[in-house]
């Protein structure tokens, strides 16, 4: 094994015993540096493990379903400095001869397509079929009809379930996932299911199969591609782990689920003079570290959960046609990490005080910054809260965190003249900025919620009744 080195799995946000849903290469392919080798799939979120340099695998340590973990090794790859001479390419023959084998039809010899360049080329896959190969090679969306929007397409349990390389290999065939059976573990589609559709189709006669564009895809234009050294200097970072777990999972919910906000403004005067009184009372517990300092947040908490009880269609998440109403109450909260946001969930907040839920969100928030919070400590939430108000601003538009319904934005609290019926008085007001999912809730119902949680934050006494 003189040569060898192992490509190990890397940081995954300390998860633990993640089962491998797909082997991508096999031994002797050769590989590019970040060409993914297998993908993982934890509760939170599907991830391939890159290859860390070019070369050739030699061996293969993992297996579908075995559980891996930081530093397991993947492969025993042989760096492309190292081998004697670099695999040669295969010929469009043999490309030619790949594809028949694999869909059991008779394809003419065609040259294989690059991917397209908005494409990350993150897996190696079949050559496209012949009919596909100029939709391939064209910009995407050239040549095509116009997309009908089916709003049933975009219903949670409608939308496909397969990872990102088995979503790339059906592009480039081609296939509509929508349209394809899956068969592994929970209905999740594979490159077999892919390539057994394919099959099917040609054996029915047919030599089309629906652009992969159709149905649910959206038929957008492709990312422009700028030299941007062009107009000045610049400087290259790569994207954090959690900015890109957190930004397929935001683009995903921003275009799949239709958002709308309401804004409105609470009246917190009184409450502040509470949570300020009851820091001064519990001064030296706080200070031992025997309670945690009351933050704005922690009645909010507290509120949210009332208007949930009073608005259950708000506590709920869409499982296909379904609508799924919890009974129990646990708050997401996001938080402010050197790595980005993430969103601990604080749970069973209908059954604490806000002394505890001060506390515990101390808690949670110091594993966050520490990266140190378990999966089972950012799951199940109902409802999330992202709090602002630290910072600054007048509104925002939260994006929903699925499959929850709505979320709350908080932005900096304001002292501001008010009128009482007598005379313009200082009051000091809260901006809030509900997004909710207008698929389950509609305006009327969302500002009704803003409304009672409004009333509920000016006299916390509110929710007692």
């Amino acid at each position: 094994m003189t040569g060898m080195m192992e490509a190990k799995v890397p940081d995954i946000g300390g998860h633990s015993d993640v089962p491998v849903i797909e082997v991508l290469v096999k031994v002797g392919d050769s590989v590019k540096k970040d060409q993914g080798l297998i993908t993982l799939e934890s509760d939170k979120a599907t991830m391939e493990v890159p290859a860390p340099f070019d070369g050739v695998i030699k061996e293969l340590k993992v297996k579908l379903g075995d559980n891996l973990s930081e530093g397991s090794v993947v492969a025993l790859i042989e760096p492309a400095a190292a081998a004697e001479a670099p695999a040669a390419a295969p010929a469009p023959a043999a490309a030619e001869k790949t594809v028949a084998s694999e869909t059991g039809a008779k394809v003419e010899p065609v040259a294989v397509a690059k991917p397209a360049d908005n494409v990350a080329p993150q897996t190696s896959a079949a050559a496209p079929l012949k009919a596909d190969v100029e939709q391939a090679k064209a910009p995407m969306g050239a040549g095509l009809p116009p997309v009908r929007f089916d709003a049933d397409a975009v219903m949670p349990g409608k939308v496909p379930y397969a990872s990102p390389a088995v979503r790339l290999f059906a592009r480039e065939l081609g296939v509509d996932l929508g349209q394809v059976q899956g068969t592994a573990n929970k209905g999740r589609i594979s490159r077999e299911d892919v390539k057994q559709f394919v099959k099917s189709s040609l054996a029915g006669g047919g030599t089309a199969m629906p652009a992969a564009s159709g149905g649910s895809g959206l038929n957008l234009l492709p990312w422009p591609k700028v030299d941007f050294a062009k107009f000045g200097e610049i400087e290259s970072k790569p994207l954090s782990r959690i900015q890109k777990i957190s930004g397929a999972n935001l683009a995903r919910n921003w275009a799949m689920i239709p958002h709308v906000t309401q804004f409105d403004r609470a009246d917190i005067t009184s409450l502040e003079e509470l949570r300020v009184s009851l820091n001064n009372e519990n001064a030296k517990a706080i200070a031992a570290g025997k309670a945690g300092k009351l933050t704005l947040l922690a009645f909010l908490i507290k509120a949210c959960v009332d208007a949930l009880r009073r608005f259950p269609n708000f506590n709920a998440s869409l499982d296909g046609d379904q609508l799924v109403l919890k009974k129990y109450f646990h708050i997401g909260f996001a938080a402010d990490t050197p790595n980005g946001l993430v969103v601990p969930v604080l749970r069973d907040a209908d059954k604490k005080g806000v002394m505890d839920i001060a506390r515990e969100m101390g808690e949670l928030a110091a594993l966050a910054r520490e990266g140190k919070l378990k999966p089972e400590q950012m799951q199940g939430g109902c409802f999330t809260i992202s709090s602002l108000g630290g910072i600054g601003g007048t509104s925002f538009t939260p994006i929903i965190n699925a499959p929850e319904v709505a979320i709350l934005g908080v932005s900096k609290s304001e002292l501001m003249p008010v009128w009482d019926g007598k005379a313009f008085a200082p009051r000091m007001m809260l901006p809030l900025s509900l997004s909710y999912d207008h698929r389950v809730i509609d305006g009327a119902a969302a500002a009704r919620f803003t409304a009672h949680l409004a009333d509920v934050l000016a006299d916390m006494r509110r929710a007692l009744l």
